[in-house]
């Protein structure tokens, strides 16, 4: 399973370790550390707020160990579906995999919402007298964009994605290039009475708050998990990618964080009346660099947020189609498109939650937004999965795993303590938005959906369970699994 050009299930794997860290960096940074600074800075009330892309990251490299040992023991297309697959099917069948893609088409196009909303925000740099409901459909006939172009079955796509990798290098690169032209240490490391005072609840919501920011902004370090069938000696290259790309976005991330901070004074960033609040890195460049490059880098930083949410729905609209071409979840979103071929189910629905998701955003705050998605995400994909290295020790012990966990289970541990904090703090985030009660709705109602499913499939609880070991050693990963009916 390690050889570099061994075909899997229908894939060849090329892809090395730079070019895997790039593909988890270019989703990591996309609009998020443009939106999310005065966020953070508001959630810790000061500088210290560079506190929050530090625990993110982490949460991110906890977490990322508890990928790297699935991802490389099972290096298939697919990620968490099929993680969950394998070490939940003894107990519930497919009940596990089809709750994550459930999930998985709101948490996937509200991360893409947030994108929109980013996208909004820059342009009123560029329009100051735009109004709300004009913001509004302005968003929205960029999702429609977005949705046209992908359902056109656009070519050269991979062209497409690095143009736009190169211009979001480009705009962080020169926001941080004119943040260090004119640095102001005291403004950056300036810091208000009680900042650090760890014996106050006021430190600990706000660092919850600032967790759950910053691990929105890593989101994307499992990028390669999700293409492992495609990935050259997954066993050594996965998690390396993770750990490399982690590692980096943290440098990148502080450098913009105290970049901005020392050369906007913070109390400005909490401010909504002030520019500052929705477009940070437009006035640091506009103070430092002047007016005429404060405008040219806005538009890169647009190119970016319309990045950002193309490439998440061309890769996230796969997800149902995927699993439904594996029959655990509903037959219509395995149907392409006639002539473009491209999954057509999965696009529609991910576009509609898409635009209904920017509309919350912008009519709420982006800050609730990313409550809401943290939240779905965290029961069924991050907790899950952080039990299933547990169970797939114990159920498939003869597993090959060229990566092991280090110092196993204290990071799954720390994973586990982290996203509890963030769940656990979510409505104290989001006062009177309920967004655990949300997750736990949509949670419910996907394991109704399951039922109805199940009993329509005649799969387990309506039919025999069935066991599928192809990652377990000798077994062929590209063969169609023999279902075998247990008690």
């Amino acid at each position: 399973m390690s050889g570099s050009q061994t075909p899997t299930g229908g894939f060849v794997r090329r892809i090395g370790l730079f070019q895997a860290t790039a593909i988890n960096m270019s989703q990591m940074c996309g609009i998020g550390p443009f939106v999310t600074i005065p966020l953070m800075v508001g959630a810790f009330g000061g500088p210290q707020a560079i506190i929050g892309f530090v625990a993110g990251a982490l949460l991110a490299l906890a977490d990322g160990l508890v990928w790297a040992e699935l991802g490389a023991s099972m290096p298939g297309s697919g990620g968490s579906y099929v993680y969950l697959r394998q070490a939940f099917q003894y107990r519930s069948g497919r009940l596990m995999p089809f709750l994550f893609v459930w999930t998985a088409m709101l948490f996937i196009p509200l991360i893409m919402s947030t994108g929109v909303v980013g996208f909004v925000q820059y342009l009123g740099y560029l329009a100051p007298h735009m109004g709300k409901t004009t913001g509004d459909l302005i968003g929205l006939a960029m999702i429609a964009l977005v949705i046209g172009l992908l359902w056109r079955g656009i070519e050269h796509i991979a062209k497409i994605t690095a143009v736009m990798w190169v211009v979001m290098i480009l705009s962080v690169v020169l926001v941080i290039a004119a943040a260090a032209s004119d640095f102001s240490a005291h403004l950056a490391f300036t810091y208000p009475a009680h900042a650090f005072s760890l014996t106050t609840s006021h430190f600990w919501v706000g660092f919850a708050a600032g967790l759950t920011i910053g691990i929105y902004d890593y989101l994307g370090y499992n990028t390669t998990a999700y293409m492992g069938a495609e990935i050259k000696n997954p066993g050594r290259v996965l998690p390396r990618s993770i750990i490399y790309s982690i590692c980096g976005i943290l440098v990148i991330y502080l450098l913009l964080q105290i970049g901005t901070l020392g050369v906007i004074d913070w109390h400005r960033m909490t401010d909504p009346h002030d520019i500052a609040s929705t477009s940070v890195a437009s006035a640091v460049l506009e103070k430092n660099w002047g007016k005429g490059a404060a405008d040219t880098v806005t538009v890169l930083i647009l190119i970016t947020a319309f990045a950002s949410v193309f490439t998440g729905l061309l890769g996230g609209s796969r997800v149902p189609y995927d699993a439904a071409r594996d029959r655990v979840f509903f037959r219509p979103y395995g149907t392409l498109h006639a002539k473009h071929r491209f999954p057509v189910w999965g696009l529609a629905t991910m576009g509609v939650v898409t635009a209904i998701g920017f509309l919350i955003g912008r009519h709420t705050d982006l800050q609730t937004l990313i409550q809401l998605l943290t939240t779905v995400m965290v029961i069924v994909q991050a907790l899950a999965q952080i039990l299933a290295v547990g169970v797939l020790r114990r159920r498939q012990p003869g597993l090959r795993r060229p990566y092991r966990m280090w110092l196993y289970p204290a990071p799954a541990v720390l994973a586990l303590i982290g996203w509890l904090v963030i769940y656990g703090y979510a409505d104290k985030n989001s006062p009177g938005r309920h967004p655990i009660e949300w997750s736990l709705a949509w949670v419910a109602l996907g394991c109704v959906a399951f039922v109805l499913w199940s009993r329509y499939e005649k799969v387990w609880p309506f039919g025999p369970r069935e066991i599928s070991e192809e990652y377990l050693e000798g077994a062929d990963p590209d063969a169609a699994p023999e279902p075998a009916a247990t008690a």
